[in-house]
């Protein structure tokens, strides 16, 4: 059961996802979560590397979809700027949000990636779903307040990794 927690891969900022290793494994769609996985969840806009981030992937004709359980005035004002759809309030972990975003995209879930900052929403919905996850370490050090009974939660269950020998990353 744990192990839907745990993600394929693990990386520090999503700016360390390099578009052309993506592409070169047959990843045609990016799946995205918004809040201190793409920006702090306080910050309205794209940072300047952020912007130049996804001018790569573009690049690579690799589509990217943001999905939020947050409100679709939040979602919205960061992704109309940059002409990345969206879905909010998409109520992760469950996966039909995920399975809407490649219906959407026109691809299937081998070609896809699911991104994220939190294991019990992001990466438990992409493996309940069938997608290769990536989780990235936070941009921020705070949290709204649902999230940071999720990141006690997340703590205990990385620790339990931790000691079965499970990770293969260090924080």
């Amino acid at each position: 059961m744990l192990k839907q927690f745990l993600p394929n891969e693990h990386v520090k900022s999503i700016l360390d996802i390099s578009p052309a290793e993506l592409q070169r494994r047959g990843i045609k769609g990016i799946i995205t979560d918004l809040d201190n996985t793409l920006v702090e969840w306080d910050r309205p806009n794209a940072t300047p590397a952020l912007i130049e981030w996804f001018d790569e992937i573009k690049k690579h004709n690799i589509l990217v979809t943001i999905v939020s359980n947050n409100n679709e005035e939040r979602v919205k004002a960061f992704s109309d700027p940059l002409q990345i759809p969206f879905i909010f309030r998409a109520r992760k972990p469950m996966a039909v949000a995920f399975h809407k975003a490649i219906s959407e995209m026109g691809i299937n879930k081998e070609e896809a990636v699911v991104i994220g900052d939190q294991l019990l929403t992001d990466v438990l919905g992409g493996n309940r779903g069938g997608f290769h996850t990536i989780l990235v370490v936070p941009v921020a050090q705070t949290d709204g307040f649902w999230t940071k009974f999720n990141r006690f939660a997340e703590r205990r269950i990385l620790n339990w990794f931790r000691k079965k020998g499970m990770l293969q990353w260090e924080d």
